[in-house]
């Protein structure tokens, strides 16, 4: 079972939960307080001094099944080449979790998003599951990470997917190598914006 949530909320659970072991993975230099564990890619055992920090070396996650009671996954999937085998491992060490992801929208917007990201993500509020599907740059980028988090207070429910799982992280993954996308261009939206902007000057 998945479905939409809240980070407020999610933060909630996990203050009421304070015996949990809680995993964070693939967070880079932001992992959550309520973290225990934290695993990455990157070595960053010098800057978690106070956790403890596993780095990982292997597609397979170095925990064992079921040893987490809560794992964190925040803007990793869309990063990840095998995201079918990924996800099974987000289920096997565990039961319940937090998945954080970029919309199209940010997925477009931001610089880093275009060659760092694989895959766009979706959810689907009727059969409450996740949908993949192979990224597609619809416009070109405009704005840097720093720039569009600047942006998640005002936007958020625009700019991230929160999602709670339980049990099974249901999700589906398309792909339509033949879909034809009509590209955007936000130089043409910006002169169409300007131009507006003039005529109305002078109206």
């Amino acid at each position: 079972m998945i479905k939409r949530t809240s980070l407020e909320h999610i933060n909630s659970i996990l203050q009421q939960n304070t015996n949990w072991n809680i995993l964070d993975i693939g967070c880079g230099y932001t992992a959550h307080p309520k973290a225990t564990i934290i695993c990455d890619v990157q070595n960053l055992t010098d800057y978690y001094l106070d956790k403890k920090f596993i780095q990982l070396t292997e597609k397979k996650l170095p925990f064992k099944d079921n040893q987490f009671d809560f794992v964190i996954s925040s803007h990793v999937i869309e990063h990840v080449e095998d995201v079918s085998f990924f996800i099974s491992e987000l289920e096997r060490i565990s039961k319940k979790g937090y998945i954080e992801l970029p919309t199209k929208l940010e997925d477009n917007l931001v610089f880093e998003n275009k060659t760092d990201h694989l895959w766009h993500m979706d959810f689907d509020d009727v059969s409450n599951k996740l949908i993949i599907t192979k990224k597609i740059q619809i416009f070109e980028p405009i704005l840097t990470v720093s720039s569009i988090q600047k942006l998640h207070k005002d936007f958020r429910k625009s700019l991230v997917l929160e999602l709670m799982w339980q049990d099974k992280i249901d999700y589906q993954i398309q792909i339509d190598d033949k879909k034809q996308i009509n590209k955007i261009s936000i130089l043409q939206l910006f002169r169409k914006y300007f131009s507006k902007k003039i005529r109305m000057l002078f109206s």
